[in-house]
């Protein structure tokens, strides 16, 4: 019997109604004792859920459908996935995406591959078969082997699949189904057992740990090995857990986990719906939006997993990576062939320096058909440094800026009446004279020396420190104390779905551990991931009637 917040019992209810490394070792202080946070339970995001079906069955199941969003909560969806709920509609679209992933598992061609026995007539039911597929597949799925309740239950619901459909394999697309619609499968759940350690106290089980460090490391379900030694008890050792952690830092999948944070937190899923005026911006088309995407994420990974990098250099360096589609709106030759990358360095006179000056980041904060130093300046303080800026005021005037007869030529002059408005004022003083230092990038991020046939000034100031241009930018997000703590702040809150204060004693130890180890990244994460806050929970909360969740997610018909 396992305790749960109340909304994953109604979450199961309609279900069931719709289913009728790198080896580093870390320095700084020693970790401090902090409270811990009850068991949750967070739905897996679309990303998650697509590497799931990839590493289990293959890159060549396609999974097509549309995914309930999430909610952005303090700068993160993975924040958000913690206290999101499934909506009907979205219910019904996991079944849709489920139903279509078992057919593809299951045809005459793929189940050859995934099944781990062929039967001799398709249209009797074999029943050690149906047993040894679901058992094996819902304990990658689960993240924790299936009791034997759990699989004569799959196998039930099969047989009577299978003896109404007339087909053996039918009736295993069915149970599969069931699985990938479980709640289960669809959320991360806390599961707690008591401490035999420490009287009254819980914590969290092997396989909850086992999840919590794959998805923080890999963004995926935990491999053959985490789950062994999980069902072993190793990873209620620390030694041995760590010894999994160097593991997987080790792995090239280290780049996958690193990838799906900064997604996540420079807000790259709003490529989905990123629009630019093609005749405006005739060089930014479709290959290019998706190559600016992955340009960032390269020179992400580049610099800080496989050079072990400096954080902070990442807002200075100009070693990136280029294609074909990207030289044309970078202006640059490429002799790479198409569909290829290369490595590319901007000269040291070149205006471009670190992510904030590539195309992802100066394309997605900006207009459709025009740049946006607010924009580009909010984001930064927003995403960079951690630093909410308030949505304008719903009654605030932009004619004059917008107006194309304005006599104003530049951002700069048209923005100046925003700086004489009380109720602009204060958010643009904090936002403009950052973003105007990247005004020579028009919208789609494409150099321009001139607006309107005026020089563009790209001075300002970040907190009180002077620079002429992009590249100075660059350099004071390196220098600022706050770019470093608010990149602890997001990957703990990443990792754990809490937000850290920063007079939090656990934030404190970050932060040193982070500045000790040289701004590592590898450092960072394997110091988060070897620690004994990241897996602590505090009891549940006793109110919760208790649920067992396994008794009660049978199919039924």
């Amino acid at each position: 019997m396992i305790p749960v917040v109340s909304h994953l019992r109604q979450w199961v209810l309609l279900a069931l109604f719709v289913f009728a490394g790198l080896g580093l070792t870390a320095c700084g202080p020693a970790e401090p004792v902090t409270e811990s946070a009850p068991p949750d339970m967070r739905r897996l995001t679309e990303e998650q859920y697509r590497n799931i079906i990839a590493d289990v069955f293959g890159t060549t199941i396609t999974v097509s459908g549309r995914f309930d969003p999430l909610v952005r909560t303090e700068g993160l969806l993975a924040v958000g996935a913690w206290s999101t709920s499934v909506s009907s509609a979205g219910l019904m679209q996991y079944e849709e995406i489920a139903r279509s992933v078992a057919a593809q598992v299951l045809n005459e061609t793929n189940r050859p591959l995934f099944a781990p026995c062929q039967t001799s007539d398709d249209t009797a039911f074999d029943e050690p078969c149906a047993r040894q597929f679901l058992a094996k597949v819902g304990r990658v799925l689960f993240r924790r082997p299936l009791t034997d309740e759990e699989v004569s239950a799959r196998v039930s619901f099969a047989r009577r699949a299978a003896d109404s459909l007339g087909h053996f394999y039918d009736g295993l697309s069915f149970s599969l189904t069931s699985l990938l619609v479980d709640p289960e499968f669809l959320f991360i759940t806390d599961f707690t057992e008591p401490d035999p350690d420490q009287r009254d106290a819980t914590r969290l089980t092997a396989f909850s740990k086992a999840a919590r460090l794959s998805f923080l490391l890999w963004n995926t379900t935990p491999d053959d090995a985490l789950l062994i030694a999980a069902e072993n008890g190793d990873l209620h050792s620390m030694d041995r857990l760590s010894r999994h952690v160097d593991r997987m830092m080790a792995s090239p999948r280290l780049n996958n986990g690193v990838r799906a944070f900064f997604s996540d937190m420079l807000e790259f899923n709003k490529f989905d719906v990123l629009e630019k005026d093609s005749i405006i911006y005739p060089a930014f088309g479709t290959a290019a939006v998706r190559d600016a995407r992955e340009q960032t994420l390269r020179t992400i990974t580049d610099h800080l997993v496989t050079r072990n990098g400096d954080y902070r250099d990442l807002f200075t360096t100009r070693k990136t990576f280029m294609s074909r589609p990207l030289g044309m709106v970078y202006q640059v030759r490429v002799k790479a062939p198409e569909n290829v990358w290369e490595p590319f360095e901007f000269p040291a006179d070149d205006p471009r320096a670190g992510i904030q000056a590539q195309l992802s980041f100066l394309a997605l904060n900006s207009h459709p058909g025009r740049s946006s130093p607010t924009l580009r300046g909010k984001a930064i303080r927003n995403m960079l440094l951690c630093q909410r800026v308030p949505d304008p005021p719903a009654d605030v005037d932009f004619s004059e800026f917008n107006d194309p007869n304005s006599p104003s030529k530049t951002a700069r002059d048209r923005l100046s009446a925003h700086a004489t408005n009380a109720a602009c004022a204060g958010c643009h003083r904090i936002t403009d004279p950052i973003g105007l230092a990247l005004e020579n990038f028009d919208g789609s991020g494409q150099f321009r020396a001139v607006e309107n046939g005026a020089h563009i000034d790209t001075s300002g100031d970040l907190d009180g420190i002077l620079f002429a241009d992009g590249a100075g930018l660059g350099q004071a997000l390196h220098d600022n104390p706050a770019t470093t703590s608010c990149l602890v702040n997001r990957i703990y809150a990443y990792a754990s779905g809490q937000s850290l204060s920063s007079r939090n004693e656990w934030m404190a130890y970050l932060e040193e551990g982070f500045a000790a180890d040289g701004y590592s990244i590898t450092a960072l994460l394997k110091r988060i991931a070897s620690s004994t806050t990241f897996y602590a929970v505090a009891p549940a909360d006793t109110s919760e009637q208790e649920f067992d969740l396994a008794a009660n997610t049978s199919p039924v018909e």
